[in-house]
């Protein structure tokens, strides 16, 4: 009887074990299948939840593709690390695009599908402030992040169709975009700038509080887009075709459900933030109606940007709109 019983107990660990090599291989085939993307985002935000979500649902995986997300902060260092083939994607300002285009680079850099539609950027108030307007602004410093990027140009842009007086702020460009949570912790301004999850978490350790949404106050533009060296594009359709196809489905997951749902799915994406917080993040965006319905990037929106790029001198005139977007997204 004993002796039945250990033949028993041998046959089923190598029925496991052969189970488990088995597994273990057709995960293994199914990885290699995949075609590897890597894609430099220019910051970890809950203002790109759509992108989180076809990442955590399987999207890209359901597309073929096993997407690598490489953090590069600074919109400028994300179309630096696209022209160099250091990565084949960059999810950035649309600004930057048109900057590479104006230096009369051959192998430009081409937006092929939209993400948000507006700056997800929350003004952030060292002391609290019940009734605030951007006139309180003035004879304060504000930390803004570089000059010519897209938080910066959006935050002018709302002052200025506000018709505040720019002379009258102090407005700090100094600071590192990735520094600037750190620094107005450390003391330094009055107010600052930020997306989340850093002004949540400011909010949350008592550093300061929400008081204004920028992408409200500035309005509508492809504020931040996926692009790619035109050449990779013209050899590639096939792959920036899935890719978009698999942001499609995030964004549609993501306008569909409610925002503990969507937090819940993507919470491994920031191990360090509790659901409910990341929850109230993702409201905070879909309150303020930051992204887009689809990938697809309407050339009203980008003369948009263009227009306030010329207003503050960053381009002389409008690039073409057919250059520089070639839209993969279609009903």
């Amino acid at each position: 009887m004993k002796k039945r019983i250990l033949i028993f107990i041998s046959v089923l660990i190598v029925v496991v074990a052969v189970g488990i090599v088995i597994a273990i291989f057709a995960h293994h085939k199914e990885d290699t299948n995949l075609t590897k993307v890597r894609l430099a985002e220019v910051t970890h935000s809950s203002f790109y939840t759509p992108l989180y979500v076809a990442l955590e649902k399987g999207y890209f995986k359901d597309e073929g593709i096993d997407l690598e997300l490489i953090l590069t902060p600074g919109a400028d260092k994300v179309s630096a690390a696209v022209l160099s083939n250091d990565v084949e994607l960059g999810l950035a300002g649309a600004e930057s695009a048109i900057y590479v285009y104006n230096e009369q680079e051959a192998d430009y850099l081409q937006i092929f599908a939209g993400l948000t539609k507006r700056d997800g950027q929350f003004i952030v108030s060292r002391e609290k402030r019940a009734n605030f307007s951007l006139t309180d602004l003035y004879g304060q410093e504000i930390l803004v992040g570089r000059s010519s990027g897209m938080p910066a140009l959006n935050f002018l842009n709302a002052l200025k169709k506000a018709n505040i007086d720019l002379t009258k702020i102090n407005a700090n460009y100094a600071v590192e975009f990735a520094a600037l949570s750190g620094t107005f912790i450390g003391g330094t301004g009055d107010f600052v700038n930020l997306f989340e999850p850093n002004a949540t978490a400011l909010e949350e350790q008592g550093y300061g509080y929400v008081v204004a949404s920028v992408g409200e106050l500035s309005g509508e533009v492809p504020y931040t887009a996926f692009y790619a060296r035109k050449s990779y594009i013209e050899k590639h359709s096939d792959i920036i075709t899935k890719f978009t196809n698999a942001i499609a489905k995030g964004i549609k997951y993501t306008l569909e459900n409610d925002a503990q749902t969507v937090a819940q799915d993507i919470i491994n994406e920031f191990p360090d933030t509790k659901v409910a917080d990341l929850a109230k993040m993702i409201e905070r965006y879909r309150e303020y109606d930051c992204w887009l319905p689809n990938p697809f990037i309407e050339e009203e929106l980008f003369t948009n940007l263009e227009e306030f790029l010329i207003d503050f001198d960053l381009i002389k005139d409008n690039v073409p709109f057919n250059d520089l977007v070639h839209n993969f997204y279609h009903d």
